[in-house]
């Protein structure tokens, strides 16, 4: 009976009192790739300003911007996340008696944790900065789509006493009422011409609304726009329909404008889970590697101190 309680005694496994996780090893590293991601992002954010002018048909284009923007994101997880796990698994304790696949497991799960919690540093302090640029962003994008003329019809209704159009109708409305002899401008009664030009506003808005003009309202706007500049009913209603062609014009840009937000929103959330996941596996080999240096290392100067 002594014999097999020995025997139990021997053969039962002893469970360490230390945690395997090396948690100063841990935010060691992740203190480490926040630092450096910072700092690349800092780099990215100053050569990006570089690349963009405020001249046109000068600068990078937004295809090239967007392509460089990416590659960084990978740069940045890369480099930030190599060196981040390198340290880790360089600063670990040893451990004693635990089998190689255990300790690669080990080095490994190290650089994980310390790449999750370098993340959760970065989104903390870049957090606010991101989300406000990204909520910008898509609320430009969802305006764009949503179509500015609800906005302008508000703002026309402010304005009706004035008699003047919105900022978004008041080039086509001047293009309406351009008199054929520039002396006209001169001429008495400019009341009525500021009657008609909101009352043409009035008509452009509720069109953009709708999505086109009615047959009525284009030849109650031709006859207008013949009364007051002085056209012929032909050449009044020709003035309308290439006005009417440039606010459709305008409105297919603005809707490929709102799709290519949309378009790049998507591809830049895309390219940043990519990015987050290069980083993760980075972090990880770099931990096992730099674990193994380590372990190396110390087998190397035992056997040469001896």
């Amino acid at each position: 009976m002594a014999s097999t309680i020995l025997a139990t005694d021997v053969a039962a496994p002893v469970e360490s009192s230390s945690s395997a996780v090396s948690w100063g090893a841990i935010i060691a590293g992740s203190f480490a790739a926040a630092t450096l991601t910072f700092i690349l992002m800092l780099l990215g954010s100053g050569l990006g300003l570089t690349m963009v002018s405020p001249w046109s048909s000068t600068g990078a284009s937004v295809t090239t911007f967007a392509v460089s923007t990416a590659i960084w994101l990978v740069i940045v997880q890369w480099l930030s996340s190599g060196l981040g796990g390198y340290l880790t698994g360089r600063l670990r304790t040893k451990w004693v008696g635990v089998h190689t696949d255990e300790t690669f497991f080990r080095d490994t799960a190290h650089g994980f944790m310390a790449w999750a919690l370098a993340t959760l540093l970065v989104v903390f302090v870049l957090g606010s900065a991101l989300s406000a640029a990204i909520g910008t962003g898509v609320q430009a994008a969802s305006t764009v789509a949503s179509g500015a003329a609800m906005g302008a019809s508000a703002g026309a209704s402010a304005n009706a006493g004035d008699g003047g159009g919105t900022d978004a109708t008041s080039y086509f409305v001047d293009s309406l009422f351009r008199p054929v002899d520039a002396a006209r401008l001169a001429a008495p009664g400019a009341e009525g011409d500021t009657a008609a030009a909101a009352q043409a506003s009035r008509i452009l808005i509720a069109s953009a609304a709708a999505g086109e003009m009615s047959a009525d309202d284009k030849v109650y706007l031709g006859q207008l726009v013949a009364a007051r500049t002085g056209l012929s009913q032909g050449d009044a209603t020709a003035r309308v329909d290439a006005v009417l062609a440039q606010v459709e014009q305008a409105k297919v840009t603005a809707q490929e404008a709102a799709d290519t937000a949309r378009k790049a929103g998507a591809t830049f959330a895309l390219v940043g889970a990519l990015s987050l996941l290069i980083g993760a596996f980075i972090a990880s080999a770099a931990a096992a590697l730099g674990g193994r240096q380590r372990d190396d290392d110390e087998i190397a100067y035992v056997t040469t101190s001896r």
